[in-house]
């Protein structure tokens, strides 16, 4: 489900951590401007759509879970709810490229390998904003390439979002850190809808606060 009014609380706690996390480029000045850019996952189409402004930049298919939705420990399902964009790994890396452990391992797969399954291309690891979603980060959940491209339109994976190499490429040059990200069990907003959203933001007041910061990590979600 689609939901307007949560959107802004969680646009402010973004705009406070970076705040937090980034330099002013002024003394006494500082950005309160969340990024433009955000993603909203479809489980239901296997899509995802990324917005810029509100406005429709691109959809990709995608494989979410194939264990079904939820944020338990041991269970290697997909989250839902609104995450953050935690950390980006990759730069640069060649289309296929392995990571293991999120480092790139050298090695370079074409689609469909026959018997590998390995992280690759990129990593968009995301903090999750809720409680129903607050061990996303420690959890291993990304969103990231995959050799198994001929899965991708189902749900396949272990608990990440996957994509194929090329989209999470191009995905990845465009969500910055902080962008946010909606995963929902329905289909995906129409473009109006999510247009009216984002005005919607601009308007309506939210509570202020600031993004714990991650202990550590454990555990892989593939």
């Amino acid at each position: 489900m689609f939901r307007p009014f949560l959107i802004l609380p969680l646009l402010v706690l973004v705009a406070s951590s970076l705040r937090a996390a980034a330099p002013a480029t002024e003394p006494g000045i500082t950005p309160l401007t969340p990024p433009p850019n955000r993603v909203v996952i479809s489980v239901r189409d296997q899509k995802l759509m990324l917005l810029q402004n509100g406005a429709r930049v691109a959809t990709y298919p995608v494989s979410t879970s194939k264990y079904g939705l939820g944020d338990f420990w041991g269970r290697m399902t997909t989250p839902l709810g609104y995450l953050q964009v935690a950390q980006k790994i990759g730069d640069n890396a060649p289309l296929g490229a392995v990571f293991h452990n999120r480092r790139f391992t050298g090695e370079v797969l074409r689609p469909n390998a026959p018997g590998r399954d390995p992280i690759t291309t990129r990593i968009i690891w995301v903090r999750g904003l809720e409680a129903q979603n607050a061990h996303a980060f420690n959890r291993c959940i990304y969103i990231h390439g995959t050799s198994e491209e001929r899965t991708i339109g189902r749900p396949a994976s272990y608990g990440c979002i996957r994509m194929k190499s090329a989209d999470v490429a191009a995905l990845y040059n465009q969500l910055p850190l902080g962008a946010l990200v909606e995963i929902v069990p329905d289909r995906l907003p129409g473009s109006r809808r999510a247009h009216d959203t984002e005005s919607a933001l601009m308007t309506r007041p939210g509570p202020k606060g600031v993004l714990p910061q991650p202990s550590g990590s454990s555990g892989r979600g593939v």
